[in-house]
């Protein structure tokens, strides 16, 4: 498998993971109330994230860039904190349509700040995925309320944390990345949660391990996908959230989808699979290219 390929499985997977954990922080919302859900995550992530580099945490802490590890942590803390409490007040799908910006973000951005190519394939993939998500969104209908700047910010947050974890990745091991994302959040909420605390029973302790399980694959996978990948070919694919945002709405929220959603979805599938096939197609033609340089020479 080629390094793209390897890299769009992976932010594909990873995107699934992180559907699971809005779903869950959807519904353990509902019981305990969003300050709780946001700090099982961080607190969750940060225990398993911790017992499993313990035996070389002493390494794993070690970083080159603690101020823009602080900076992660920072905006992810952001980027979670707005979505959560967002789905709290509109549907799944829809918070997620909304938040799906953040892709042209990410790909505008890793032109402008990381030196990243922004070719005709790509913004033609991210264009016609953004039609996609409008055609979901459909402006002026009752998803843009005053609770839809929730998603937006947290679109805006987590392109900055993509961007910044693009920089870092590509000189530091993921788990380095992942613990300090994972710390930073669980030491802030847990100085916070007391004060919103709500008793928790046996049905929410299992919400809680889903959440944490979910967000640290999901967080694992992301930071892999984009040390092997640049962040404006892997960006059309996020748009796939959509995909599985829906599915969780209808099955645990009854939130059924119309004809709109439905056409908006094969539009952003639609768009995934060009970049997809384009990259793979350019790929090969590279590799055709300097097998034939070596053979000539």
């Amino acid at each position: 498998m080629s390094q793209n390929n390897k890299a769009i499985l992976l932010m594909i997977t990873a995107v699934f993971c992180f559907t699971v954990m809005d779903a869950t922080a959807k519904e353990l919302g509902r019981h305990l109330g969003i300050m709780q859900a946001i700090w099982a995550r961080y607190a969750g992530q940060a225990l398993m994230v911790f017992l499993i580099v313990l035996p070389r945490l002493q390494t794993v802490a070690r970083t080159r860039y603690p101020g823009l590890q602080l900076l992660r942590s920072v905006i992810l803390l952001g980027a979670t904190g707005s979505f959560f409490t967002g789905i709290s007040y509109i549907d799944l799908a829809e918070a997620t349509a909304i938040m799906n910006v953040n892709p042209v973000l990410i790909t505008l951005g890793a032109a402008l700040f990381l030196g990243e190519g922004l070719g005709p394939r790509r913004a033609v993939g991210i264009g016609v995925a953004l039609i996609g998500a409008l055609i979901i969104i459909r402006p002026g209908s009752g998803v843009f309320t005053a609770y839809a700047l929730l998603p937006l910010m947290a679109a805006l947050c987590y392109s900055c944390y993509n961007l910044v974890t693009r920089y870092v990745g590509a000189h530091e091991d993921a788990w380095t990345s992942l613990l300090y994302t994972a710390a930073f959040g669980a030491v802030i909420l847990s100085v916070i949660v007391p004060f919103h605390w709500q008793p928790v029973d046996g049905r929410a302790l299992v919400l809680m391990g889903i959440l944490a399980v979910a967000g640290t694959v999901a967080q694992l996978l992301l930071i892999k996908s984009l040390r092997i990948g640049e962040a404006g070919m892997l960006a059309p694919f996020a748009y796939v959230s959509l995909i599985f945002a829906t599915l969780w709405g209808l099955l645990f929220f009854d939130e059924y989808p119309d004809f709109w959603t439905i056409v908006g979805a094969l539009v952003i599938v639609a768009a995934g699979i060009y970049v997809w096939h384009r990259e793979t197609a350019s790929e090969k033609a590279e590799a055709r290219a300097k097998q034939r340089a070596e053979q000539g020479t």
